[in-house]
């Protein structure tokens, strides 16, 4: 998420972050990052994936498409095989359903305009 907001620098109420009701997002100290960053939060109801459908199936995707059968030598090694999976994979040649079948890159140059409003 610091990386995203880093290299993206969203305004504050411009970001919704999307989230299951796991402990590490719902505690005090994630929720006072949130609100201090100015973003507005999101979790699916309890045992009900289809309200994150799109996330869901970005981590399912990333688990069965790049890490299923890799072995890390620390937490280094798997941060930077999920940073490449994301900026030279993912965003570039994985077509998704949920963008009209276009990549994630190819839909934001379309919509460069909008997204710039």
């Amino acid at each position: 998420m610091r990386q995203a907001i880093e290299s993206r620098g969203p305004k504050p109420g411009e970001l919704l972050h999307h989230s299951d009701r796991g402990c590490q997002y719902t505690s005090e100290d994630y929720q006072s990052t949130l609100r201090t960053l100015g973003i507005s939060c999101s979790m699916s109801r309890t045992g009900c994936c289809y309200d994150n459908a799109v996330m869901e199936r970005f981590f399912w995707s990333l688990k069965h498409e790049w890490t299923k059968f890799e072995t890390f030598a620390d937490i280094q090694d798997a941060r930077l095989s999920v940073f490449r999976y994301i900026e030279t994979f993912y965003n570039t040649d994985r077509i998704h359903q949920s963008l009209d079948y276009l990549t994630p890159n190819q839909f934001e140059a379309q919509h460069a305009n909008v997204l710039a409003a």
